[in-house]
């Protein structure tokens, strides 16, 4: 069997290295100089492989279709990639929440190990960039490339989605799986910064809170929930809480929504006015504008005072219960409306992409076209932070390795 692996990514090299170790005769076609362009940036550099967890918080933690990776996140699970690249010389560690990392922090230790073992396989990586799949009585049989032809058994792609498109992801998949009849579901930005109505966020650019809560809300219905860290940008929000929630919200477009931020999760509102009370009667004599300076950091205190509607300059001695009950309740549900989300250059991942209903879930085999197969991004699968995307990657990318040269040609 030869099998021809289009896109030299996470997903693609690991299924690369599967198929050849099932003993597929495999070559690897890619656009870019070098393999594995986006794996080098994932983790903000630092490469997070996976996540150690169980199957089912695997599946819990995929907001885009994450029963449909029940069959490969069985078969090759975190412990398995985790134990995978231990094996290629890559020394990993556990972090908070549960996210794996190499022990060196950088991706490219991961790259580096995919290199050497696709050397070892004997798999070449020939740069191209791929016009067309030809099939034949409804089979693959080929690629056309932009500088040559190239005869094989099976394809699989695994060319990403659209996020980070300088990276090569800019959706070519997608235009060869429909060219072969397979439906898109409309690719959208995830992982991603959200856009904020108003002058707010340019104010409090750069500004990061830590230890906060989060919720996303819709016409009532509490949408998302999270807690950790958070960031202002220019146009909105980011940061590691915000990214997660646009992977539930970008989706199904569900803008505009509202973001509501409790700045003190950690106190309920009884016990955060009894600290609002001891901070006015430590600076009774000074103005409410210059009182707050204990509890919000300093760039947030101007924004929070003036959403109060109480006056900046009045004094704290005569601040009113109402009033000092109105702030707590203002900073247990810092609210902001939420009109969208950032471009796919700003993504991390792309939800969205080639329909799961058209894919065999234990296999990654297309429903339509015999030899054809799919791996990572390009599906139409996403997941939040912390590890869980590029275990998408490894686990489809195993199942469509070893599915494609177990193949038997009827």
């Amino acid at each position: 069997m030869k099998t021809a692996v289009v896109g030299a990514g996470a997903s693609g090299m690991m299924a690369a290295v599967w198929a050849a170790r099932a003993g597929s005769d495999v070559f690897i076609i890619e656009r870019n100089d070098r393999p594995g362009m986006k794996l080098n940036i994932t983790g903000k550099g630092r490469g997070n492989v996976t996540n150690n967890c169980d199957i089912q918080t695997l599946i819990k933690n995929v907001p885009g279709n994450g029963r449909f990776l029940y069959s490969a996140f069985n078969s090759f699970d975190a412990q398995s990639a985790m134990a995978f690249f231990e094996e290629l010389g890559v020394p990993l560690k556990t972090e908070r929440g549960d996210r794996v990392f190499p022990v060196s922090d950088k991706a490219s230790d991961l790259t580096a190990a995919f290199n050497r073992e696709l050397k070892k396989l004997g798999v070449p990586v020939i740069k191209d960039k791929i016009l067309n799949i030809e099939t034949e009585n409804g089979r693959v049989c080929g690629l056309t490339g932009e500088k040559n032809k190239y005869h094989c058994d099976n394809v699989i792609l695994a060319c990403g989605g659209r996020s980070y498109p300088k990276t090569g992801s800019d959706g070519t998949g997608y235009h060869l799986a429909e060219a072969v009849g397979h439906s898109i579901v409309e690719p959208r930005p995830s992982l991603v910064p959200l856009n904020v109505k108003g002058s707010i966020p340019k104010r409090l650019e750069g500004l990061s809170l830590r230890n906060i809560a989060v919720a996303i809300l819709r016409q009532g219905k509490k949408l998302y929930s999270d807690f950790g860290e958070m960031v202002f940008t220019s146009f909105g929000v980011s940061g590691p809480v915000i990214l997660s929630a646009s992977a539930h919200v970008a989706r199904e477009k569900l803008f505009p929504c509202t973001l509501v931020i409790d700045l003190k999760p950690a106190l309920d509102e009884a016990v955060l006015d009894r600290r609002v009370l001891r901070d006015f009667e430590e600076n009774h004599n000074r103005d409410f504008a210059n009182s707050l300076g204990k509890l919000l950091p300093t760039k947030l205190i101007p924004v929070i005072v003036e959403l109060s509607g109480i006056p900046p300059y009045k004094k704290v001695h005569e601040i009113t219960r109402a009033e000092r009950q109105s702030l707590v309740s203002l900073i247990k549900g810092f609210s902001l409306e939420v009109m969208g989300a950032g471009p796919f250059d700003q993504a991390i991942i792309t939800s969205g992409g080639v329909s799961v209903r058209e894919i065999e879930p234990k296999t990654m085999a297309s429903k339509l076209v015999k030899g054809l197969y799919f791996a990572g991004e390009i599906i139409d699968v996403d997941a939040y932070t912390g590890g869980f995307n590029l275990q998408i990657a490894w686990s489809t990318g195993v199942c469509a390795g070893v599915s494609a040269a177990e193949e038997v040609i009827a």
